[in-house]
């Protein structure tokens, strides 16, 4: 009697509170999932309607190496005009995931820094508007000023050369990816 008082009450009673909290979240999960789904799709499409202004609508993600797809981005009438492409590199504070648009000719047309770990106020200013649109026209073999100045290159963010190299390697990545879509 003793064991069951001490042992088995509090055993049952605790089972019963962990059956009901998954159970209410796991019904919270089955109302809310579809909300979060249809919301990431919207975040998605607004981020490749930035990096690719001209596109009208995206067809299906064409490719999916590891760590990066490639999505054609279609004019009015469907033909293809360029790739957004979503790639990842090593930045001074982890993975810096990046979606960049490649035209048809090879030419950026957008870049947007989805998700970094960089240092706030150094690194983090890869995703300033200021330092994202410096990549807008240029082609493969882009370059940090600091390390090649020239036609083809970027200004690196002060006190951020490791953050700005990476999203430079991200871009030209995003360039030959769109580059071996458009070629084959």
């Amino acid at each position: 009697m003793k064991y069951i008082k001490e042992f088995a009450v509090p055993t049952v009673i605790l089972f019963v509170i962990c059956f009901v909290a998954a159970l209410l979240l796991g019904m919270t999960n089955s109302v809310t999932a579809p909300k979060i789904e249809q919301l990431a799709l919207e975040t998605e499409l607004k981020s490749r309607q930035t990096v690719f202004p001209e596109a009208v609508s995206f067809g299906d993600e064409l490719s999916s190496e590891e760590g990066t797809s490639v999505v054609p981005a279609l004019n009015a009438d469907g033909g293809v005009i360029g790739y957004v492409v979503v790639n990842s590199e090593k930045g001074y504070g982890g993975d810096i995931s990046v979606m960049t648009g490649v035209d048809a000719d090879g030419k950026v047309t957008g870049v947007n820094i989805l998700s970094h770990g960089e240092t706030a106020g150094l690194g983090a200013n890869a995703t300033n508007e200021s330092f994202r649109d410096q990549f807008k026209g240029l082609v493969n073999g882009i370059t940090v000023s600091k390390d090649k100045a020239g036609e083809n290159s970027i200004d690196a963010l002060t006190g951020a050369t490791i953050t700005s190299r990476a999203v430079v390697r991200a871009v030209n990545a995003a360039i030959e990816a769109a580059g071996g879509e458009s070629n084959g």
